[in-house]
């Protein structure tokens, strides 16, 4: 599982100003995060604002980017929802063939309870041609996936090769470490908690500021990953107000401020996501200008 360590980058997916697909800036952005040295590319996540996009748009954004990267790094699909039968009957029409993996957040609105959460990835597991990464992100989807349940998976179900933590709960993060097979991977889902991650066994994390800054999170976490922690402070304290900015009114509308102003992509999203607020796009506006 080598392929999912270090620096993976959760894509946007950047929208015309007629809210189509820009399959030209996509491009851009999957070159620009490769040149920048990310390990690896998550397409179609929340970052890449996957829940507006039609089942003709996945198909279609999934064949573009698979033919775009071209196997210069590995890739993660994003799969999941809160119909368990409905992401088996998603993983069975895609064409995985480029893919490497998938990326399934835990199912949100419906609420389940742990057992419930364990049958629905155990599910997944059982119908997934590929190895399975399970995405836990309980302020988005009103459920946790506890450490008890997530380490039962890791256990139980050979190709869940690895947990997206993004609970923010570092003690639950460090039982999960503590009781993982060997091999599984346990990765931060959240900018801020790199390095903590990291120090505590962790095996790198999926980004949403490597959409703008992939070199500087590829070398937080390369330096991280060798123990070179001192650097890596340095480097993150750097980005701690970026971090903070790409969340201020929601994400992707913060990364996407970001990427408009390096002429990466459009500042357009789709409803309900708006682009940020004026007063926020003036301070990532500064940020960029002082950071370069």
């Amino acid at each position: 599982m080598k392929r999912f360590r270090g620096t993976g980058v959760a894509i946007i997916t950047p929208f015309k100003n007629d809210s189509s697909i820009d399959f030209s800036a996509l491009g851009k952005v999957i070159n620009h995060v490769i040149r920048g040295g990310v390990n690896y590319i998550v397409v179609m996540g929340t970052t890449g604002e996957a829940s507006t996009l039609t089942k003709d748009e996945k198909h279609a954004v999934l064949s573009y980017v698979s033919e775009a990267v071209d196997k210069r790094v590995p890739l993660v699909v994003g799969i999941g929802g809160n119909n368990t039968q409905e992401v088996i009957n998603q993983i069975k029409e895609f064409d995985l063939q480029s893919a490497d993996a998938i990326l399934s957040v835990a199912p949100y609105y419906n609420k389940p309870g742990q057992r419930g959460i364990f049958s629905h990835f155990k599910a997944i597991s059982a119908c997934s041609p590929l190895p399975v990464i399970i995405y836990n992100v309980p302020g988005r989807t009103a459920c946790n996936i506890s450490s008890d349940t997530c380490l039962e998976l890791a256990h139980e179900c050979e190709n869940i090769i690895g947990v997206k933590e993004a609970s923010g709960d570092i003690a639950q993060i460090m039982r999960i470490i503590k009781g993982k097979p060997d091999n599984f991977l346990v990765i931060s889902g959240d900018d801020m908690f790199t390095i903590p991650v990291i120090a505590a066994g962790g095996s790198g994390v999926i980004s949403v500021l490597a959409n703008a800054y992939p070199s500087e999170c590829s070398e937080i976490v390369s330096n991280a990953m060798k123990g070179n922690f001192k650097t890596a402070r340095e480097l993150h304290f750097r980005f701690i107000e970026a971090v903070e900015l790409l969340f201020t009114d929601g994400n992707p509308s913060g990364v996407k401020a970001f990427m408009s102003l390096m002429n990466l992509c459009q500042n357009n999203l789709r409803l309900p996501l708006v682009p940020v607020s004026k007063n926020v796009y003036t301070r990532i506006q500064k940020f960029a200008e002082e950071v370069k």
